[in-house]
């Protein structure tokens, strides 16, 4: 990859703190921009470290994704390493298993590895000639008015460099943002839902996977649900989502498989009664927060994005959501398990586009970007924060409601005869680049427009049902089955 050439021969320094995916995918941006990059990242470099994964759920990447990906060339290279899933595939407790498309024909999100997409961002910003990588940098200190940063290196020695623009990507306890907090008319809040997760693993079976591929296969159990997404090395990655009350009820390997058991029974046979007695005390539930805060920006030199911005909860098909990312580091000759939080992914991709796409808008301009990125982003993000737990109330109970599934036909009908009127939400949000705010207000003023169009048909036909019954009454003794004839057929059902 190559910089652009037709920008100014002075370059404008770009300090970009937090080098997972949406810090790398903004080195690619801005490097490609010609701006002079610099990336912070407080790990040590993922693609030469020696670590054993841990719990971290899988990323499932749509429209907004790929076309954020598709900017900076990488799309291609990305979707051939992914699984596409078509359709949930809905586990009941009885074992049946019930597809649900997430669209029409040819529509589909893909199940990517975390670790190997951060990876192949990470080699992609390097490739420019005018981006440096720079890991074991811990920031300590910055100034907004300066652009002066001081970070501290894993030996314990500092640097200091000055930056024209700071863009905070470091996750969802955010050193960039701390500054934000000690300023006025700053807004923040940060919620932990009362719902953990934790993963386990579903290996292949000779060599093959062990479930169809090619879905998102999900166990709805109302007040919490498992997912299990299909992975490249043929085994599925579960998610356990479940209440910390419940998780902490369950002390042993016994209550471990007669929980499953109760709820879960088609997947022992597939992890594995040991595994899963081992797997389920490996690490403990993991938390999960959403952020929500504005403005975004301070002056012209500092903009948050991705969950130092806005960390949601992993809920709504955005599948690189906002959840806590541990594994085990071996540092110093010791076994430490280290918590960082996740990149907002499809969210935190798309802060990327948008904020380019206001770059050429305004030429460039700090001053006028960062106030309009601010304007444009924060109803959006605020508005699939809020989507995010209506899906995980979705994904857990109300696909198994028969209303549920007659409203997706309904809503998937609808669409076809009139695909620019009606749009289904999740339509909107995953195969679109919709504005999220937007989405959600159609979808509400749509789902109005329905419920009632169904009254009204529902009405009128017991209305007009009624009519017909008055002017035409059927003949009461043609329908009167002798009550011994009756009686006979229902003693031979019983009985045969």
């Amino acid at each position: 990859m190559e910089e652009s050439t037709d920008r100014p021969t002075k370059k404008k320094v770009v300090a970009v703190v937090g080098g997972g995916l949406v810090g790398a995918l903004n080195a690619c941006f801005f490097a490609k921009r010609g701006f002079d990059v610099k990336v912070f990242e407080t790990r040590e470099d993922i693609r030469q470290a020696k670590i054993v994964k841990g719990r971290s759920i899988n990323l499932a990447l749509s429209h907004r994704g790929r076309q954020a990906l598709n900017h900076v060339g990488m799309e291609d290279k990305i979707v051939s390493q992914g699984i596409p899933m078509h359709a949930r595939m809905i586990h009941s407790l009885s074992g049946k298993q019930s597809p649900i498309p997430y669209g029409k024909k040819g529509q589909y999100i893909l199940s990517v590895d975390r670790s190997n997409l951060n990876k192949e961002l990470l080699t992609a910003a390097e490739t420019y000639p005018n981006t440096k990588l720079n890991f074991d940098h811990k920031l300590q200190d910055w100034r907004a008015e300066t652009g002066l940063m001081t970070f501290v290196r894993s030996d314990g020695s500092e640097e200091q460099i000055k930056a024209d623009l700071i863009v905070g990507c470091d996750g969802a306890f955010s050193a960039i943002r701390k500054q934000f907090l000690r300023r006025s008319r700053f807004n923040y809040s940060q919620t932990y839902i009362p719902h953990g997760y934790m993963e386990l693993t579903i290996p292949p079976i000779n060599g093959e996977f062990s479930m169809k591929p090619n879905y998102l296969h999900i166990w709805p159990r109302n007040t919490f649900m498992m997912i299990a997404l299909p992975n490249t090395d043929k085994t599925f990655t579960c998610t356990l989502f479940m209440p910390f009350d419940e998780f902490e009820k369950i002390t042993t390997g016994d209550e471990v498989i007669e929980f499953f058991q109760k709820y879960f029974p088609d997947t022992i046979p597939l992890i594995g009664v040991d595994a899963l007695k081992r797997d389920y005390f490996h690490l403990p539930a993991q938390a999960m927060v959403s952020v929500k805060c504005s403005p975004y920006h301070i002056g012209d030199t500092c903009v948050l994005m991705g969950d130092a911005a806005h960390a949601v909860v992993p809920f709504y098909g955005q599948g690189m959501n906002a959840v806590s990312n541990s594994y085990l580091k071996k540092r110093h000759g010791k076994n430490k398990m280290e918590t960082h939080p996740s990149i907002c992914a499809l969210q935190g991709f798309e802060d990327c586009i948008v904020f380019d796409e206001i770059l050429d808008q305004f030429n460039d301009d700090f001053s006028v970007v960062l106030p309009e990125y601010t304007r444009v982003r924060v109803p959006d993000d605020h508005a699939i924060a809020d989507l995010a737990m209506y899906n995980y109330v979705e994904m857990r109970a109300h696909v198994n409601s028969k209303w549920f599934l007659f409203r997706k036909h309904v809503d998937n009908f609808l669409h076809f005869l009139m695909p620019k009127t009606l749009v289904p939400l999740y339509t909107m949000v995953t195969f679109t680049r919709t504005r999220y705010h937007q989405a959600l207000e159609r979808w509400k003023w749509q789902d109005k427009m329905i419920n009632r169009g169904l009254l009204f048909s529902a009405t009128g036909a017991v209305f007009g049902g009624s009519y017909l019954l008055i002017k035409n009454p059927p003949d009461i003794d043609k329908l009167i089955v002798p009550a011994e004839k009756m009686w006979n057929r229902i003693v031979a059902l019983r009985t045969s």
